[in-house]
């Protein structure tokens, strides 16, 4: 049996999904933002200011689409300095341009993992695409992230995070709610504010991206594609587009990736039983293939080029197959 798990006969789209503008604290106005991704590559944008939901579908054209969201905060309960305050971070995504009100929130807003577990659930029954985010930013650890359950993905890269010196490259987070029964995707995204000159190094745009398979650039079928998971997320910089996946495909108890020039690709499944293919000394590889064991729950794949920039592709069930 032979699963496209990937599919290279789609266009792919590079996607932002987790953007700020002048609707709350970032710098850019939203046309500004369409412009300034527009000349880096990018075809889409979810503008997902705090606590704004706020429809951008008159910049949506041929060459570059708007996607609707927000982006909520559940603060700790109690008198913590906002420094040392553990937070959770949702970005809601309309699954259609034509949801434009936010998520009803029918009781005050409770750090509690059953509180945020159901605002989740709620925000996905009203039609939105949720994403957990940047949780080392957020001062959150296991025994927070561990109780939230009904997200769509979490952030795997947050580049403004890393940017201010946050180790937020988090397969570590991914994998644990993995272990723990969630069934997720993973995405990368700037959440950018642009406080800091275009020109900088430490510009914090276009580090984290989400590539995305659709049938066309349409707001319906690009929401449909994130919702079957048809994405897989990368990293790199302004001047260096990072690891591509051409394909990914299952087939009789094998997977197998083909890229761009990578130095290795990593093989991480439920189990203790990892590979890496690790190209020759000044070498490139572009393809790899790992035998799926019959009793792992899941598997994914971590793509490194040359630089050190990361692709990575969502979780595989196989009794899903």
């Amino acid at each position: 049996m032979k699963i496209i798990l990937l599919d290279d006969n789609l266009p792919y789209y590079r996607a932002n999904l987790h953007c700020h503008s002048t609707v709350s604290d970032g710098r850019k106005s939203p046309e500004e933002l369409k412009e300034f991704y527009k000349e880096h590559g990018y075809q889409i944008i979810a503008y997902t200011d705090h606590e704004k939901l706020v429809a951008h579908n008159d910049l949506t054209d041929d060459t570059f689409l708007a996607l609707n969201g927000y982006e909520a905060g559940i603060n700790e309960d109690g008198d913590v300095h906002w420094s040392r305050r553990k937070v959770c971070h949702l970005c809601l995504i309309a699954m259609t341009p034509e949801q434009t009100a936010p998520v009803p929130e029918d009781s005050p807003r409770t750090y509690r993992g059953e509180w945020i577990s159901d605002f989740a659930k709620n925000a996905r029954d009203a039609g939105f695409f949720v994403t957990y985010n940047h949780p080392v930013w957020s001062l959150e650890s296991y025994p927070q992230y561990s109780t939230y359950h009904n997200m769509n993905a979490m952030e795997i890269v947050n580049f403004a995070c890393q940017i201010e010196g946050y180790d937020d490259d988090n397969g570590h987070c991914y994998d644990d709610l993995l272990r723990g029964g969630e069934r997720l995707f993973c995405i990368a995204a700037d959440d950018n504010h642009n406080a800091i000159p275009d020109d900088s190094t430490v510009c914090d745009s276009f580090g984290g991206y989400t590539m995305i398979a659709a049938e066309s650039l349409d707001y319906r079928a690009v929401m449909q594609s994130m919702a079957q998971g048809k994405f897989y997320a990368s990293s790199g910089t302004s001047t260096h587009v990072g690891p591509v996946i051409r394909s990914l495909v299952y087939e009789d108890g094998t997977v197998t990736i083909t890229t761009s020039d990578v130095r290795e690709i990593a093989y991480i499944p439920d189990s203790r039983r990892c590979y890496l293919v690790h190209a020759a000394d000044g070498e490139t590889i572009q393809t790899a293939s790992f035998r799926v064991a019959e009793d792992e729950r899941w598997f994914r794949l971590v793509v490194v080029d040359r630089e050190g920039y990361k692709a990575y592709t969502n979780a595989y069930f196989p009794d899903t197959f």
